[in-house]
């Protein structure tokens, strides 16, 4: 099963590098990375071309005029150059664990969505944090006694958990998640009403809910390490929150304005 990755980012080279650091690192590698560019300045573009001399695997970059937080539209541009049968949804600021491909791999199922954990790293950490510093089961476990890591029961690698399964909202995130390319064509991608920060990836959820799939998530497998940053714009949470609760409402499976625009 060939499985396509999509970074979003904004502005955040530095970290962006850092995170494909971690894909070239897998186990498991992905069959192509796309990176959804939000807007970025030239510098993301230049560094993106500086990694392909070494990334072992296909790289892409798309890229929209910066309009303001327009997450959901950019991933949709990359979910269209995509071919993996499976994508995963990770974010420029998430380094992915050496297991992550592999677990995505193993924890995909038809009917589901997975929905992966992210252990955070606090200001002071990330700013040298990178896949080195986990890339080993030692330097893992001397992370679960040090400050500046939150979530940390993420960090343990334990497989023969059983996956949960249920249809909760509570903790969804498109920084790191997974889901069958025709299942999310089939509910037209992520919602392009939304802007700014907040709920498009709950809305998502809700569609997907409503198409007939339940939501799989394991608390020791397919993590990432959340590095700090500031606080999003969160104007428009209240709109989105509207956004949201329309969608619960409808029990809509289709988004007008998303992958497929008519």
């Amino acid at each position: 099963m060939q499985i396509s990755v999509i970074i979003t980012t904004y502005n955040r080279p530095a970290a962006l590098v850092r995170v494909l650091d971690g894909l070239r690192h897998q186990i498991r590698l992905p069959d192509e990375v796309i990176v959804a560019d939000d807007g970025s300045s030239p510098g993301t573009a230049a560094s993106i071309e500086r990694f392909l001399k070494v990334s072992p695997f296909p790289l892409y970059h798309v890229w929209h005029a910066d309009r303001g937080f327009r997450a959901a539209a950019i991933r949709n541009k990359a979910i269209r150059k995509s071919v993996g049968e499976y994508i995963v949804s990770l974010d420029g600021d998430c380094i992915p664990e050496k297991h992550f491909i592999s677990d995505h791999r193993t924890l995909a199922q038809r009917r589901f969505f997975f929905q992966g954990k992210r252990i955070l790293i606090d200001k002071a950490r990330s700013e040298s944090f990178n896949f080195s510093d986990t890339d080993t089961f030692f330097k893992t476990i001397r992370l679960l006694f040090q400050s500046g890591v939150g979530n940390r029961h993420h960090l343990i690698w334990f497989p023969f958990f059983p996956a949960l399964a249920s249809r909760s909202l509570s903790g969804i995130r498109s920084c790191n998640m997974g889901f069958f390319r025709d299942d999310i064509f089939a509910v037209n991608g992520f919602n392009e009403n939304f802007h700014g920060w907040g709920r498009e990836d709950a809305e998502l959820a809700v569609r997907l809910f409503n198409y007939g799939l339940k939501r799989k998530s394991h608390p020791f497998m397919a993590a990432c390490f959340h590095l700090w940053h500031t606080e999003n714009d969160r104007s428009r949470l209240m709109i989105n929150d509207d956004l949201l609760g329309d969608c619960k409402e409808s029990k809509a499976i289709r988004c007008i304005n998303g992958l497929i625009q008519d």
